[in-house]
């Protein structure tokens, strides 16, 4: 616990307590001076404090967000509260091709090395971390919407809240340089903390009463049934198992979106999936996600085998014969079997030992239902957080099986660059533990442009006009969200 709480301040942000800004110039202090030694470059300093219980992460960053500037909000209201929401960018590290994920873990790795931590981040997601994202190609996110959003993505944020249960933290950092002058840098944090709402909420969405908005589809609806079919013909002749294809339908509306007010839409609607917003410039990539793809905790790591879906029903009686024909279909289930086994494998190389449910479950959402495969791994040695992300991504519920057919398919048949869609989205702390989640159920948001993503399982008895209507309950997220 920190020695004091830190305070509401004059000017209604918050502020640190005497003993907590005591601290911080300690750390400020022990950075320039590693800074100035062996280590020749900037060294992060960072302090962890606790703030009210009352703190909403996500509120406070989305409302205090400078134009241009990166922000990023993580939750899972249903487990706990777990939330880790980020403002601003001291550090940001940035890849791209095979080599990304790896490439970025040992930067972050290098950073962890030399920084001036006080170590007082005791809730999940605080301290010093880093946050953002991947595409889903090695190379991916070229094309013009996607500008900003790198293949590879992280950025250390000035000023981090964490909350799970009924506690949150917030952690300050600055790069220090050996001739940096501290009274600057100590009065910009304070600056930035002056600008905090700690009673700050998410907007409500409210619905333009004049404005119209039309909905297109990137691709004809035709298109995507041909690709279905093409890839289906390819899977009977042997070619490979599986392969997911996506499609995207813009939302062109009157205004400018506004992706916090979406969220707070999301959090009410889909409080068991995993809800995020990664802002960049003038654009955000928002998403309900109910694919966990890595929680890593020490030796420990968790992920989610998700595949085989079918549509809710208000009626109980009939939502559930819906979910028991998703558990007896030959086919889902048969999808389902290639997601585990392919997790079950990559694991294996780090693990101990690797232990999957016997038969998948539901996993019951807002409007949608899905086969599900619990999955935990003990580590042999500590693989960080980004790179088992790596190892495991793409998953073949995203993908296809084998890989190497699958990946160069999927932009020929869908005809457009996936950009982050699909890819991993999250965070990595101090001990490169960390949460990343499949980008899914997700829009890419710039100005009064929302682009919605969506897409299926294809495989040898895949029907084109079936999973096309799959797409559309897929696509039920975002698009009504975004249409208001």
């Amino acid at each position: 616990m920190s020695d004091a709480r830190s305070s509401t301040g004059e000017r209604g942000g918050l502020a640190l307590s005497d003993v907590d800004r005591t601290r911080l110039n300690k750390q400020l202090e022990l950075a320039r001076r590693r800074a100035g030694g062996r280590h020749r470059n900037a060294v992060l300093a960072s302090i962890t404090v606790d703030v009210a219980a009352s703190v909403d992460p996500s509120a406070v960053v989305a409302g205090a967000r400078r134009p241009g500037e990166s922000w990023f909000c993580f939750e899972q209201p249903e487990r706990s509260g777990a939330a880790v929401a980020a403002l601003g960018s001291v550090i940001a590290f940035e890849a791209r091709g095979v080599a990304r994920f790896t490439e970025v873990a040992a930067r972050w790795r290098s950073v962890l090395a030399a920084a001036a931590s006080d170590g007082r981040a005791t809730v999940a997601g605080a301290g010093p971390i880093a946050v953002g994202g991947f595409a889903f190609a090695d190379n991916g996110g070229a094309s013009p919407e996607w500008s900003g959003f790198a293949p590879a993505s992280l950025v250390v944020p000035e000023v981090s809240f964490a909350r799970r249960g009924g506690r949150v933290q917030m952690t300050l950092a600055a790069l220090v340089g050996a001739d940096d002058d501290l009274d600057r840098t100590t009065h910009q944090l304070m600056a930035r903390l002056a600008s905090l709402d700690p009673d700050a909420r998410l907007p409500a969405l409210e619905p333009d009463p004049i404005g119209r908005h039309r909905v297109v589809s990137l691709m004809p609806p035709e298109h995507y049934v041909e690709a279905v079919r093409q890839a289906a013909v390819r899977i009977k002749a042997g070619v490979l198992q599986k392969i997911v294809l996506a499609r995207a339908v813009e939302v062109h509306g009157p205004v400018a979106h506004k992706p916090e007010a979406v969220l707070g839409v999301l959090r009410e609607g889909f409080s068991a999936c995993h809800l995020f917003c990664v802002g960049r410039g003038d654009a955000t990539f928002i998403a309900a996600s109910p694919e966990l793809l890595i929680r890593r905790e020490g030796l420990r790591a968790a992920t989610l085998a998700l595949a085989g879906s079918t549509r809710r029903s208000a009626d109980p009686a009939v939502d559930n014969h819906l979910g028991e024909q998703l558990l007896r279909s030959e086919k889902e289930r048969g999808e389902q079997a290639i997601v585990t086994r392919r997790i079950v494998r990559a694991l294996q190389r780090h693990a101990v030992w690797v232990t999957a449910a016997d038969e998948p479950s539901l996993a019951r959402i807002a409007n949608i239902q899905h086969l599900a495969t619990p999955i935990r791994a003990q580590l042999r040695s500590p693989v960080s957080a980004v790179e088992l992300a790596g190892q495991l991504h793409p998953t073949p519920a995203v993908g296809g099986e084998p890989l190497s057919v699958a990946a160069p398919l999927i932009p020929a048949l869908e005809g457009m660059d996936r950009g982050w869609y699909a890819g991993p989205v999250g965070w990595t702390d101090a001990n490169e533990d960390g949460e990343f989640v499949v980008g899914l159920r997700s829009a890419l948001v710039r100005g009064g442009v929302g682009r919605c993503y969506a897409g299926v399982g294809v495989v040898a008895d895949s029907d084109p006009a079936a999973e096309l209507a799959e797409t559309e309950i897929k696509l039920e997220a975002l698009l009504p969200v975004l249409s208001l």
